[in-house]
Order: C-alpha cells, then structure tokens, then sequence
C-alpha cells in the first residue's frame, strides 16, 4: 500500500476567508492559512483526482458533480464584492464521479447526479490554499439528508479503493460550529471540551474510532459545539474512507477563538 493516499478532514474557516479580511486575528489566520497551503507538499505523490464532500451540500441521495468545467457557487452572504470576485478554475472530473457512482451503487447506496452545480465555499476556499494552480479535476460528493454519522461512514467505507487509485479524499467542514459562540469567550471554552473529545476518538483504534463518531452526540458539549452536525459529517466519510488507517490530529488551532482541528489518516509506513 505504499501509494496509497491519505484521507483528510479539515477546517475550511469562514466564508471567503483568508481572501477577504474577516477580522480574524492575525495568528489565527496565519495558522490556518499556512496548514492548508502546505497540505499538498505533504502528500506521497501528487493526486491525480480530488474528491470533496463539503458541509454545504445535503441531497436526499449521495449526488456527484459531473460538469466537465464547473462554476465557482458563491453561497456565502453579505460579504464584500471582492468575495465573489475569487477565482478557482479547476476542472470537473466525469470520469472520477462515474467511479465514485460506481462504488457507492456496488455498495447499496442510490446515487444522484448533478450537471449544473458549482464549487462551493467547503471546495474552493481551501483548496485555492493547497492546490492553487487549480490544474488537477475535482468533483464533489453531497452529504445525505438527514445527516445520520453510521450512513456517513459506510459512504466512506465505499469510496476506500479510490486511495489506490490516486484520488485525494478531503472532508470540508469545521469540527466546531455554533456561529453564535465565534468571538465570545464562551465558545473558547465549550470548543475546548469537545474538541479534546474530538481528538482522542478520531485518533484511537479504528474500530474504537467509528463507534463512537456514531454516537458522537453523546460527546461532552456536542450540542454546543455543533447545534446542526453539517460541519462534522464530512469526517464521518473520512474516517469510513480511513479503513483500518489510524488518524492523526494534523492541525490544532483557534479560529475565531474557538478550538478547532484537522485530521489525517494514512497507512503506517
């Protein structure tokens, strides 16, 4: 398996940042700014396809980007013209979500197609940090409605062979997200009680791991750090893609002074 690529979870911060100034304190957005801009030069090998499932999109069914050449969706609000001026102009990948379309239906999953829709802030944001020259394709897979952390998992488990197969699976979230407690001494110290959490279980055995993601809900201060769970899904289907590939906390950090973390699973060498 030495080619085999790691799986990721990470934070994508908020709205168009770091490329239109949110009043993120300057540590903070140098942090998060320079673990996602280095992310790519820690990969074994370059990708030859990124797969994203972005906490911005919920279908009744896990659906699959298909464009050949997909628009930026700017669906954040109330920001600065400047935010929906940013630009990402990497390709769609048809081929990559035909793939993916074809392991998630082997695996009993009814799966969905869209043609129309764009990169959304969970994709374009962080991946203009790590992949910049906006070259490699990308598609992006929804999360499914209703947003149960055991259906999240098995989507993961199905997408496992893609590792081999030289596609980068990235889950886009925040793994805090009560808008309410950013910049209010109160979501300090409720992110610091779930994130500690957070850490220990995605870092333990794999068996150990998805047992308790399924349950995550009952995680000291779950409700507060994630009044509605979009933001923590995607590393359900990380941590499903992982297999028997321990995580690793890959960033800890502050945003908005909150306690926030990114996970890496890879094979052991």
């Amino acid at each position: 398996m030495p080619h085999s690529l790691p799986v990721f979870y990470i934070p994508h911060g908020g709205g168009p940042w770091p490329f239109v100034d949110l009043g993120i304190d300057p540590a903070e957005h140098a942090a998060l700014y320079r673990y996602l801009s280095e992310l790519a030069a820690t990969l074994p090998h370059k990708p030859q396809g990124l797969l994203l499932i972005s906490a911005h999109w919920e279908r009744a069914h896990p659906t699959l980007m298909t464009a050949e050449y997909p628009p930026l969706f700017y669906d954040y609000y109330g920001f600065p013209p400047a935010s929906y001026e940013i630009q990402w102009p990497a390709p769609g990948a048809p081929e990559l979500a035909n793939r993916v379309a074809e392991l998630l239906t082997a695996s009993g999953f009814q799966v969905g197609e869209d043609a129309q829709r764009g990169f959304d802030h969970g994709t374009f944001i962080p991946m203009k940090l790590s992949f910049p020259e906006a070259e490699i394709p990308t598609t992006q897979l929804s999360l499914i409605k209703g947003l149960d952390p055991s259906e999240h998992l098995r989507l993961g488990e199905a997408l496992r062979p893609l590792r081999e197969e030289g596609v980068l699976i990235v889950g886009s979230g925040m793994s805090f997200h009560d808008l309410r407690a950013f910049f209010h001494p109160q979501g300090a110290s409720l992110s610091k009680i779930f994130d500690q959490w957070l850490q220990q279980v995605a870092t333990a055995e794999p068996d150990q791991r998805n047992e308790a993601l399924k349950h995550w809900y009952q995680a000291p201060s779950a409700r507060q750090a994630h009044p509605r769970e979009e933001h923590l899904l995607p590393l359900m289907v990380a941590a499903g893609a992982a297999g028997e590939d321990r995580g690793e906390l890959d960033f800890r950090g502050t945003y908005g002074g909150t306690h926030i973390s990114a996970f890496r699973f890879a094979h052991a060498a």
